[in-house]
């Protein structure tokens, strides 16, 4: 398996992939409504003999309408159905972040499974003074600090591109 920045020849795929692992078209949408409104920053597939099997997507965030500090979320990911819980995933968030500190981003945040993330060092970001736009419970919506002390004196809420608020339900990285 290759973990690898995505291309443009890739974007079928990845688009093929969301309408697989998702109950609907709506992940597959916001991906395509980030990328053609350039707030796709980094999108990251996993590659089986050259076919795209997973993928996660990160885009900019802003606190409370503030672009700084440089945040990112991350959503979606997703992993055909047949290959999920063999570690494609995890790979996938652990090269996009690395791609997310060496692109510049300080922290980043999710909405997302309070089990699953939680072992990459995503906690609450309630534990940052952090809100979600969106209704979430506090143990789904989670943050983590990619340069130490980048959220230390930052509180309010979470602001994602208004592409998800088209697509609500892309939000989610699960």
């Amino acid at each position: 398996m290759d973990i690898i920045l995505e291309r443009a020849q890739d974007w079928q795929d990845v688009r093929a992939l969301n309408l697989a692992a998702f109950e609907s078209s709506t992940e597959a949408d916001l991906v395509d409504a980030l990328r053609q409104q350039g707030e796709a920053t980094i999108s990251v597939v996993a590659l089986d003999e050259g076919r795209v099997i997973g993928h996660i997507l990160f885009s900019p965030v802003t606190l409370n309408g503030q672009p700084a500090p440089r945040i990112a979320g991350l959503a979606p990911m997703a992993v055909v159905p047949g290959k999920q819980r063999q570690g494609i995933g995890s790979a996938l968030v652990r090269e996009g972040l690395q791609h997310c500190r060496t692109s510049g981003f300080v922290a980043l945040v999710v909405v997302g499974h309070a089990k699953y993330y939680p072992r990459f060092g995503f906690t609450p970001a309630s534990r940052f003074g952090l809100r979600c736009e969106y209704e979430v419970p506090d143990d789904v919506f989670m943050a983590i600090e990619l340069e130490a002390g980048a959220l230390k004196g930052c509180s309010g809420t979470i602001q994602y591109h208004p592409a998800f608020a088209e697509h609500p339900d892309g939000r989610r990285s699960d």
